[in-house]
C-alpha cells in the first residue's frame, strides 16, 4: 500500500508525516522505519522508529534506491511501515517516468510484503503523473 502527502516545499508535509509515524508506532506490532535526507528530525521521532539517513549511503539513482529498499526488507521480517521524507530527493527521481517507475515497485513491494509505504513528495498534486494521483492521501 502507498500513501503520498504531496504539496510544495514549506507546506508542512514533514509535519503530516511524523504525526502518522509517531501515531502509528503506538498501534504496531513490528517495526517502522523512517528515510530522510538527514537526522534532523530524530528528536521528533519516537525512539522506536528506525530513522535511517539516505545520503549517508553510496545511492545515486532510482534503481539503487529501490535495491536500497529491498535490501532493508530482506533484513526485517517484521517491518510493517516505512515514511520516506523528501522522497524525490532520497530516491534521486529527477523525472517523472522515474517517480512512476519506483511508484510501480513500491507498489509490488507492498503487496508482496504487506508493507505500508507513506512518502513525502514536494510536488503539487497537479505536477505528478496519473499513475501517481491514485495514492495521493493529503495534497496541500
Amino acid at each position: 500500500m502507498i500513501q503520498i502527502i504531496s504539496g510544495e516545499k514549506g507546506k508542512g508535509k514533514t509535519k503530516f508525516l511524523l504525526e502518522r509515524v509517531n501515531e502509528a508506532i503506538k498501534k504496531a506490532n513490528g517495526n517502522i522505519v523512517f528515510l530522510d535526507k538527514n537526522t534532523k528530525h530524530m528528536y521528533e521521532l519516537h525512539n522506536k522508529v528506525r530513522l535511517i539517513n539516505v545520503p549517508e549511503l553510496p545511492v545515486d539513482t532510482p534503481d539503487e534506491f529501490t535495491g536500497f529498499l529491498c535490501g532493508i526488507l530482506s533484513q526485517d521480517n517484521d517491518l510493517e511501515e516505512v515514511y520516506l521524507d523528501s522522497f524525490l530527493t532520497i530516491a534521486h527521481i529527477d523525472n517523472m517516468d522515474d517517480f512512476g517507475k519506483v511508484l510501480k515497485k513500491l507498489n509490488v513491494l507492498g503487496d508482496k510484503y504487506n508493507i505500508k509505504f507513506t512518502l513525502s513528495v514536494s510536488k503539487d498534486e497537479k505536477d505528478l503523473p496519473e499513475c501517481a494521483k491514485q495514492y495521493i492521501d493529503i495534497s496541500l
